[in-house]
């Protein structure tokens, strides 16, 4: 198991992104969270097979055909912030 944080910027609150990208991680059987920050961009931690998360990584690059994705930042994570439940969006 290995666990990813990711900033995501652009065009990506209000357009879906959140539920969108929850949806990709729980496809890909991930553990874990997105929610937006006060900045405008948007967080995720997922958590799960390294496959699965190059995948999710990869997918949120790309985004929803509403968002306009400019930066993916990634950094490992530890495991444990992702929790114990199925990839959810935080409000």
């Amino acid at each position: 198991m290995a666990a990813l944080r990711l900033t995501i910027r652009g065009r990506v609150q209000g357009v879906g992104y959140r539920a969108w990208a929850a949806g990709r991680g729980r496809a890909l059987g991930l553990r874990g969270w997105v929610r937006n920050l006060p900045d405008g961009a948007v967080e995720a931690v997922a958590a799960g097979d390294p496959e699965a998360l190059r995948a999710f990584a990869e997918a949120c690059r790309a985004g929803p055909p509403a968002a306009r994705v400019d930066s993916v930042a990634s950094e490992e994570a530890d495991e444990s912030l992702a929790g114990d439940a199925p990839f959810h969006a935080r409000f």
